[in-house]
């Protein structure tokens, strides 16, 4: 939607909407994007306006867990890896094959990003311990 050359000041200005403390600190800086790009780029402001009424839970949970929701280089990272390693096997003879594959890619890749926790990944251990204090029956602690 935007063009090449206000890219990184765009992404600048949404920045500070995904990162607001509270919801009234996002609307102000939804509104300072309006201000400044309202009219050359309404697409983009159509589309976090869609996208409000479920962007805003996202607000509650501390700054530590919206870092890692956030933050997509490992999830891209961990799908560029799974498809190079399916790219070039053509076809497999059935699904279990398939699953064997991506379950050896997946360990492999896991055991290089410090563990099967991913503990390795920057801010991934202040993330799992704010995880536990909001949904403290789902994760296994140890």
């Amino acid at each position: 939607f935007v063009s090449y050359g206000d890219r990184k000041r765009m992404a600048a200005a949404m920045r500070t909407i995904y990162t607001a403390p509270s919801i009234e600190a996002a609307e102000a800086a939804l509104g300072e994007l309006e201000k400044e790009y309202g009219r050359q780029y309404p697409d983009v402001l159509d589309v976090w306006r869609r996208a409000w009424g479920e962007f805003i839970p996202f607000l509650d949970y501390p700054p530590e867990l919206r870092k890692v929701v956030y933050t997509t280089n490992m999830i891209e990272s961990i799908n560029f890896q799974l498809r190079k390693i399916t790219k070039t096997r053509g076809h497999f003879p059935s699904d279990d094959a398939a699953m064997k594959l991506l379950y050896l890619g997946i360990r492999n890749i896991s055991t290089k990003r410090g563990g099967e926790n991913g503990t390795g990944t920057h801010g991934w251990k202040k993330a799992l311990n704010a995880m536990v204090i909001l949904f403290p029956s789902r994760l296994p602690l140890g």
